[in-house]
């Protein structure tokens, strides 16, 4: 299996977030073994929880999984850049690797806005993978905007 596999899992939980009219973002957590351990999508709104972010929801349901806040050797595969809030919780995490879609250019925290993981004040620095399905994950949040102004 491959990124692509894993980042058209993660398109699919988009799709969950599309449906109910938030921005669609989707996140899987793989462990080493390339087992999906959590999958999350964005719900900020309709839960009234401004963590509720894709990334978020898939780390809570991996760390319940393996019954530790800490997520060695996982992997995130996220349609869309990290914001801050979520930089500095796949930082926490320990997450080995992030693997994002698409750029994020209002609120990116790898590399649109700040580059978090090349941080050297900080104590873990994930392994960064950008442009996996970027067409595909680029064109879902353009289109969610793009309707979202024309109405």
């Amino acid at each position: 299996m491959d990124d692509e596999y894993y980042m058209n899992l993660a398109i699919k939980e988009a799709k969950k977030a599309l449906e109910i009219d938030e921005v669609p973002v989707g996140a899987v957590i793989v462990d080493k073994y390339k087992k999906v351990i959590g999958y999350g999508y964005n719900h900020p709104i309709s839960s009234n929880d401004p963590t509720s972010h894709a990334e978020i929801n898939a780390m809570r349901m991996a760390s319940k999984l393996l019954k530790n806040y800490r997520l060695i050797d996982t992997a995130l595969y996220v349609t869309i850049e990290p914001c801050i809030m979520c930089m500095g919780a796949i930082i926490h995490a320990r997450i080995k690797q992030v693997i994002f879609g698409t750029t994020d250019p209002k609120w990116g925290a790898i590399s649109s806005l700040y580059a978090m993981a090349d941080d050297k004040r900080l104590n873990h620095h994930p392994e960064i993978v950008s442009g996996i399905c970027e067409q595909k994950t680029k064109q879902l949040i353009k289109s969610f905007f793009i309707d979202k102004r024309s109405k």
